[in-house]
């Protein structure tokens, strides 16, 4: 038994340095990264408005990091408001890049960069009814640990298909401004809460319909499972105005939206929600 332990710590001996030195001539880590992800949603909100009438979407996308900060992504989500207003289409695709990092010991955060909406299949737009839905936006946003700042502007001519004061395309200029906070409590678990400003720049003036500018909040816990993370939140904004079936013929919210061209089944879609997720991210 004896003279086995010391052969053993002989052989060992010689195996360790050389393991030591395959670990040294191993290739060094990749600076990309690639990260799929997957979700469900029992509704999809956009800043507080709802993009499917209060049902359920499936998302997903696909997320490139540089380790120099920069980045680069797709994203998309089943919708119901394209279809309902424009044309046929029931998709969004985002895409988007930018270059985020930090400074002063890593506490510091900062993000800049662009996203672009699109809508497949929205179909045309029609003159002094409704504009072209898609929409480009810059942004910028300075965290401190877990609370982060964050502005976008429009740049494109026209804000996910508000119509302009003139009939025409100028809600350029249009902007949300936000405060996100996400905490981990450990052992999987999280909390976050988020308030938001959208400013609806020059948009179509009718006195029937109150300002579509709102404020928006939420409050949510997320549960990391291992397999993926669920999330559950409750979202509500203070968008002004009534809505009903058929819609008002004053001071009508100007989130009631109906659920085909002929703008019937009309449903406040910036009401108070509560929205059950989960996500896989490979």
């Amino acid at each position: 038994m004896r003279k086995t332990l010391i052969a053993a710590a002989i052989a060992g001996a010689f195996v360790l340095p050389s393991a030591a030195m395959a670990q040294a001539a191993a290739a060094p880590a990749s600076p990309h990264t690639f990260s799929p992800n997957v979700g469900v949603v029992t509704d999809y909100l956009f800043r507080g408005v709802s993009q499917t009438h209060g049902k359920a979407a499936l998302q997903g996308g696909l997320d490139y990091s540089h380790s120099s900060g920069l980045y680069a992504g797709v994203w998309a989500s089943t919708i119901t408001w394209v279809k309902d207003a424009y044309g046929s289409g029931t998709t969004e695709i985002d895409y988007y890049g930018g270059y985020k990092n930090s400074f002063a010991g890593g506490d510091w955060t900062y993000d800049v960069g662009a996203i672009a909406y699109t809508y497949p299949g929205k179909g045309n737009a029609i003159p002094g009814t409704n504009v072209n839905p898609n929409t480009n936006e810059i942004y910028g946003a300075i965290g401190y640990k877990w609370v982060t700042m964050k502005y976008s502007r429009v740049v494109s001519s026209g804000f996910i298909g508000w119509l302009g004061n003139n009939g025409n395309t100028d809600t350029k200029g249009s902007d949300y401004l936000e405060l996100n906070a996400a905490y981990d409590l450990g052992n999987g678990w999280g909390i976050s809460g988020h308030v938001g400003h959208q400013k609806v720049k020059n948009v179509l003036a009718v006195a029937a319909t109150a300002s579509p500018s709102y404020n928006d909040w939420n409050l949510g816990v997320t549960k990391d499972a291992g397999y993926g993370v669920f999330g559950l939140t409750y979202s509500t904004t203070d968008a002004n105005g009534s809505c009903g079936n058929p819609l008002p013929g004053v001071n009508a919210s100007a989130y009631c939206w109906g659920t085909n061209r002929n703008a019937q089944n009309f449903k406040d879609v910036a009401k108070s929600t509560v929205v059950l997720s989960f996500k896989k991210t490979f």
